[in-house]
């Protein structure tokens, strides 16, 4: 630790905080298109023909999870595809400040403070097309709605003055 001469003076006394946060992806349900259904009002999901659903990760046009678990409904019945079965992607945030007390005098203290939110701009995605008539379905094409200091790279400088 620097405390002794000019290199203590300008390079000792910094704090770093940091933040990291893990959050898994919101559930939601695969669909179809209503009219073999009959019920007006209803929804309708979509048929799950396989026992499980590969996640694949793709973002734009490459599927995020295995398309071909689901089918459409064609008879006039619910499908088998539970609610809220399928996962969206997650994502993790890395928040950074770096702080420094400057002693003025005996009791007035300066503080400066520079804080990066989401400093790595990783992009929050959004669930996927989830309805298995659409043919963007599986497909992610836009990020989550949310605030600017949470989705995006957000740098804050401040000071304050303590007397």
């Amino acid at each position: 630790m620097l405390t002794n001469g000019l290199a203590g003076a300008i390079l000792g006394g910094f704090q770093l905080n940091t933040v990291l946060s893990f959050y898994s992806g919101t559930p939601f349900s695969i669909s179809a298109d209503g009219t073999s259904l009959n019920a007006p009002g209803s929804t309708q999901r979509a048929d799950q023909i396989k026992s499980s659903v590969a996640i694949l990760h793709g973002v734009g046009s490459n599927p995020y999870f295995d398309t071909s678990a689901f089918a459409a409904v064609t008879t006039a019945r619910f499908g088998t595809a539970g609610f809220d079965t399928v996962r969206g992607p997650g994502f993790a945030n890395a928040d950074f400040g770096l702080f420094r007390n400057f002693k003025v005098r005996e009791r007035f203290t300066l503080q400066g403070r520079v804080e990066v939110l989401n400093a790595s701009n990783t992009p929050h995605l959004a669930n996927p097309n989830g309805n298995v008539s659409s043919g963007g379905f599986g497909q992610i094409t836009s990020t989550s709605p949310g605030s600017r200091t949470t989705d995006e790279r957000y740098m804050r400088l401040g000071f304050k003055a303590t007397f």
